[in-house]
């Protein structure tokens, strides 16, 4: 995973300082790309531990069409809890008494997740963080874009329309409210000698939280895609917008780079599957992740 530490590395040492959204401060570049030959193995990022149940989760999540978080919750996946827990402190007016990541807001945290995870009619009205991916790429305006990009792979391989977009301005304002605009908001496949690559466009990359878990995902999408549409494995490229490091991340951004990398490691998936929407968690095994440990970092919420 060189091409993730050279990423870092460079908005480490030519990122310039910009405020954002959170209030943090980020270090960032506008405009960068990075290049995965999936034949040669799974990208997952090595010098430090990344939680591959959370990544297959999320992506049978955005599969499904779902956008509410109990799904997760209840399989014991957590990256999507603070936004929705955020949401729901300002429509209740707590959010100005409990400071973010303080220990009082982590307990109130355990405890939103706890009322999520158990009662169904709490996790409908709160846990929903609106139209965000699931619903964007399973009901576009009406068009279930991921039914129709396996269709138009198998029908018209050399299309230059192999499309799908989280990016719909008229749902952005109700994203806002209880999540975010989509980051990773457009991707594209490419057929060639019978190979199917994936180009993703993120508009906005938190690279040392996020990045890695982004661009598993849109690996294991892309091996998922190959194989209910006959293909075998090209390139996963990554282009960014805005890629940032928060300033709050820097400590454990030079412990990363201070790490050696290991060799890929291989994702299995179940060749039995034939159909996009018919995968389940058991359908994917890792095998040889040899990886350093983790390293915690607060997200900016």
């Amino acid at each position: 995973m060189k091409q993730y530490l050279d990423l870092v590395t460079h908005i480490r040492d030519q990122g310039v300082f910009k405020e954002d959204r959170t209030g943090t401060g980020t270090l960032s570049v506008f405009g960068y790309q990075m290049r995965f030959n999936l034949a040669e193995g799974f990208p997952l990022v090595t010098t430090k531990k990344v939680h591959l149940k959370s990544i297959i989760h999320e992506l049978l999540w955005f599969i499904s069409g779902d956008t509410n978080i109990r799904y997760l919750v209840q399989n014991g996946v957590g990256i999507w809890n603070q936004w929705p827990y955020q949401s729901w402190l300002r429509q209740t007016g707590r959010d100005q008494a409990l400071e973010m990541h303080s220990p009082e807001w982590k307990a109130g945290l355990k405890e939103f997740v706890e009322r999520i995870k158990t009662d169904a009619e709490f996790a409908q009205q709160y846990g929903d963080l609106g139209p965000v991916y699931g619903r964007q790429w399973r009901n576009f305006e009406g068009v279930d874009q991921l039914a129709q990009i396996v269709d138009d792979i198998q029908s018209n391989p050399d299309s230059r329309r192999l499309i799908v977009s989280a990016w719909n301005p008229k749902d952005i304002p109700v994203m806002v409210k209880s999540g975010l605009p989509p980051c990773h908001s457009l991707f594209q496949f490419y057929i060639s000698e019978g190979r199917l690559s994936c180009q993703l466009y993120q508009r906005s990359a938190d690279v040392f939280l996020g990045v890695p878990f982004n661009i598993a995902s849109y690996a294991a999408l892309t091996m998922m895609i190959a194989q209910v549409t006959g293909l075998q494995l090209g390139d996963f490229v990554h282009s960014f917008g805005d890629a940032h490091l928060y300033t709050n991340h820097m400590d454990q951004i030079e412990e990363q780079l201070g790490r050696s990398t290991f060799p890929l490691p291989k994702l299995a998936i179940n060749p039995q599957v034939k159909s996009l929407f018919d995968f389940v968690y058991d359908d994917f095994e890792l095998h040889d992740y040899q990886s350093h440990g983790s390293i915690s970092a607060p997200v900016a919420v």
